[in-house]
């Protein structure tokens, strides 16, 4: 990982809740469906696994997403994660509805998204990432840009971020 700048350093290392759009940022965005119906998501197999070194490491996760599918509730029951709101409308009250209950100030809380209803949550958490392949609004209101687009491994690469800003990646030699 290339070196990063003290300021998104410092924003990482404080971080205690990372909250993820799907679409867009855990998949690639497309929505794929069969000829019955059936929605297909593809999920990156290298977020999984640290989505579970962040919970490993008293990182909360959470998944925030406008839509609904029970591919993102079987993907999260599968990772252990607890905060799942699908179909939410106003995903910055369902965010300080979350962080009012596990007593998070916005400088302890990440959000990483993609596109325009992702910009309230920006606004609320004191580190805001986005990815290289988001709308381009969104680039001016976040604080860092992952390397990988959406759906290549974004959380993987958040959790290093993390993980690293805080001393405790296990991965170095």
């Amino acid at each position: 990982m290339t070196s990063l700048a003290e300021s998104v350093r410092a924003r990482a290392a404080a971080i205690r809740l990372v909250s993820f759009d799907v679409d867009g940022v855990l998949t690639d965005g497309r929505l794929l469906y069969t000829e019955q119906g059936d929605e297909i998501k593809a999920f990156h197999v290298q977020d999984g696994s640290a989505i579970k070194l962040l919970l490993e490491y008293d990182i909360e996760v959470a998944l925030i997403t406008g839509r609904r599918s029970a591919m993102v509730a079987r993907r999260a029951a599968e990772l252990g994660i607890r905060h799942v709101f699908q179909g939410v409308a106003d995903k910055a009250e369902a965010l300080a509805e979350l962080c009012t209950a596990l007593r998070l100030t916005p400088a302890e809380i990440a959000h990483v998204g993609d596109d325009l209803p992702d910009l309230p949550l920006f606004r609320q958490v004191g580190f805001a990432i986005g990815v290289p392949n988001g709308h381009p609004a969104t680039h001016g209101h976040v604080h860092h840009v992952t390397t990988l687009p959406g759906g290549a491994g974004v959380a993987r690469e958040v959790a290093e971020l993390l993980l690293r800003a805080r001393g405790n990646w296990p991965f170095d030699p």
